[in-house]
């Protein structure tokens, strides 16, 4: 059970992808990879390190953030 923890998005960042890609209609870019859905965005990060996973959430946050995409 630790190893499923140890791979899983904490709670508040899936909380967040949620909302983030909530209704997208353009992708949110990170690490030069488009993700438009929440299970892209996830799936994504969590074949990832686990520090390059809060890397790469945090290039995902950023990038909405700074409104680089269309849709925010």
């Amino acid at each position: 059970m630790t190893e499923e923890t140890d791979q899983a998005l904490g709670r508040a960042q899936r909380r967040l992808l949620r909302r983030i890609f909530n209704g997208r209609t353009a992708p949110v870019f990170a690490e030069g990879r488009p993700f438009l859905t929440y299970k892209e965005a996830s799936r994504y990060l969590l074949s990832l390190a686990p520090e390059a996973r809060d890397q790469a959430f945090l290039a995902i946050r950023s990038s909405v953030a700074k409104g680089t995409d269309a849709a925010s």
